[in-house]
Parts: structure tokens; C-alpha cells; sequence
């Protein structure tokens, strides 16, 4: 039994088909990159399969159980939770305190939910900044603190909405290393990202979406190789120039 199976999602908006049957898993472990271009559906399919939008045909199923119809708080405390593309912390709150709302989805203790951000906050890399408020942070300062709220649910399977996205090349190799310390944590994470350094050197497996469709799924050098993908995503210039990234998206460290 897969930790996450999606078979044949699909949502509309009118008449538009965000997307179309989809089928995918993740097995207990993995990090699977979901990548394609601006409008494939990425980010549509992750709200449908946390909960926020409600698919029109198929079936989303954790640990063996359909979630559909759950709200997306239940879903975290099961153990499934996501971030999101535009990071939000609560501004006039501490570092800390950003975690601690988090901790408190498995921990009602206060002490208990502060030892928790504690260890997630050292997991990071934001032990410096744990006094500081959110609206003294940087860009990349609320992306850790965005993965930081996330990992303190404790969830055994976190959805990555473009978590490297505005991060300079030195941040995203940092927010590389921190992945690689979550993925050793026992956390299993899904990946939406257009920085290719990132889906390439952590996923396992990698599922590419287009017009809605799901066209190709395979690991990493398997992805390379698919022409459709080429032609549709990556772009004949990623494979002749490996320091290259896809049109318009930031270039590979």
C-alpha cells in the first residue's frame, strides 16, 4: 500500500480542466518532484489533494483511506500538510511563536508544543532567528519559517508548493541541505518547484504535468531523456546547456 495514491483527479473550473484524471503515489520515504510549466496544474492538484478544493471525479487516498470531503485541518492531523507559494507569518508574532501555532496540531501542552518548535526550528537552521519577529525576516527567513510551521504538525507526508521560489542561488543550496536533513527526519515530501537543481539532485521519482495532463512519470534521468517532456517543459537548451534552467525560470547553481 502506497502513503498517498491520487487516481483519476480531476477538477474543472467551468470550462476549464485544470486537471485531467491524474493518477499518482508516493511511497512511504520518497520525495516526488512535480514539475511543468506556469498554468499546468500544479498547484490546483495540490489543493485538491489537501483538501481546499474539492475534485470532480476521482478519489484521493492516505494510508489506505479516501480523504475526499475532509477538511484540510483534518487532513494535517492524520498527517498530511502542505505550504504554499506566498509564505504569510504572522508578522507582529516571534520566530518562535510562528512554529508554536503548528506545534499545538498534535501537542496541547504549551511546554510540550515549545520543546517540539524548538527541535524544528534547530532542523531548519532558524535557531538565530527564533526571537525575531516575521516581519523583520527575509525572503528567505519566511520560506524557513513557512517548511518550519509545516514540519512541526509532524506530518509523515508534506506537499512543497515552490518552497525555493525568490531564494537566491546561495539560499536554495541551503534550503537544499535542510531537505535533505527533513527527508532524513523520516518525512515524506512532495515538490513543486521550477528551479531544476532542486527537483534533480531530490526526487526519487518526478511526475510532469501539461495543459492538466500528467505526460510523463519516471526518476530524473528517465525524465531528461522524454522528448514530450523536452518539448513541453524543459526545453532543448536544458539539454544542451546542463547550467541552464527552463525559459524564465532561475538558472542551476
Amino acid at each position: 500500500m502506497s502513503l498517498f495514491e491520487a487516481e483519476g483527479v480531476t477538477k474543472r473550473f467551468g470550462g476549464l480542466t485544470a486537471v485531467s484524471a491524474v493518477d499518482f503515489r508516493v511511497e512511504a520515504g520518497e520525495i516526488v518532484g512535480l514539475i511543468g510549466p506556469n498554468g499546468a496544474g500544479k498547484t490546483t492538484f495540490f489543493n485538491v489533494i489537501s483538501g481546499f478544493l474539492k475534485p470532480d471525479e476521482g478519489d484521493v487516498r492516505f494510508e489506505g483511506a479516501s480523504i475526499l470531503g475532509h477538511k484540510p485541518s483534518d487532513i494535517c492531523k492524520r498527517g498530511m500538510t502542505r505550504t504554499f507559494q506566498i509564505v504569510k507569518p504572522f508578522a507582529e508574532m516571534t520566530v518562535t511563536d510562528n512554529v508554536l501555532v503548528g506545534a499545538f496540531n498534535h501537542r496541547r501542552d504549551a511546554g510540550r508544543a515549545r520543546e517540539k518548535a524548538r527541535e524544528v526550528l534547530a532542523l531548519v537552521g532558524l535557531e538565530p532567528q527564533a526571537d525575531k519577529l516575521g516581519s523583520e525576516l527575509t525572503v528567505g527567513g519566511r520560506k524557513r519559517v513557512e517548511l518550519a510551521k509545516a514540519l512541526a504538525t509532524e506530518p509523515k507526508l508534506m506537499l512543497l508548493d515552490e518552497v525555493m521560489a525568490g531564494l537566491t542561488p546561495s539560499e536554495v543550496a541551503g534550503m537544499i541541505e535542510v531537505l535533505g536533513r527533513v527527508r532524513d527526519a523520516g518525512v515524506t515530501m512532495v515538490i513543486v518547484e521550477h528551479v531544476m537543481q532542486v527537483i534533480m539532485n531530490l526526487s526519487d521519482r518526478i511526475y510532469v504535468l501539461h495543459h492538466g495532463v500528467a505526460i510523463s512519470e519516471g526518476t530524473p534521468e528517465q525524465i531528461i531523456a522524454d522528448p514530450e517532456v523536452t518539448k513541453a517543459y524543459l526545453g532543448d537548451s536544458f539539454l544542451a546547456e546542463p547550467g541552464t534552467a527552463p525559459s524564465g525560470e532561475a538558472p542551476r547553481p
